[in-house]
């Protein structure tokens, strides 16, 4: 069900990047479990990625990358590149990928929760930041990328439900009438 999101569906994706944020900041949890927090923005992306254009996409990147930024440590406005840049190469790509399965929404899920973090901690870098970094640091990108892929799915599973329950979904047509009488037999 490949459909293009229309601004209902582009306010849903952003409401949903708010609460991830929020929830990311506010809900310890996984990261007192794993030692890691999971970051939920990557799973928005793919799925922006591949259910609409490339405005709904730009501003969940802007956005988002705002709000996460602003309740984490990193410098204000570097996570936003990374997640464009992501969400913009799958974007180009989505012809050839099959939306509606599962283990597809997994591999994209996995790749944007690896890159993301790579491409934040780049722009990090080169900004002149001193990021700490140890082997800590891999136990929690693995975290990050594995809970992306696990969480991708569920956002597909989320917002096509979403969509299913707020628009209107078309009767298939018939040849015949509902209330059309059929006599068989020789007459």
């Amino acid at each position: 069900m490949t459909h293009q999101m229309n601004m209902l569906d582009t306010v849903a994706v952003l409401m949903a990047a708010f609460l991830a944020v929020f929830i990311e900041a506010s809900f310890s949890g996984f990261r007192n479990l794993l030692g890691a927090q999971i970051d939920l923005l990557p799973a928005l992306i793919v799925y922006a990625s591949l259910s609409s254009g490339v405005f709904t996409l730009a501003l969940l990147a802007v956005w988002g990358g705002l709000w996460y930024d602003s309740l984490s440590v990193n410098a204000l406005g570097v996570s936003i590149v990374p997640l464009f840049v992501v969400g913009l190469m799958i974007h180009r790509c989505r012809d050839l990928v099959l939306r509606e399965m599962v283990s597809a929404q997994l591999a994209l899920g996995l790749i944007a929760g690896a890159v993301v973090p790579l491409g934040t901690l780049l722009i990090l870098f080169n900004s002149g930041a001193h990021p700490i970094i140890g082997m800590a640091s891999l136990w929690q990108w693995f975290v990050m990328a594995v809970g992306a892929a696990i969480f991708t799915p569920l956002m597909f599973l989320l917002f096509d439900r979403l969509h299913r329950m707020l628009s209107y979904q078309q009767l298939p047509e018939t040849t015949f009438r509902a209330d059309r009488q059929i006599k068989r037999g020789r007459n």
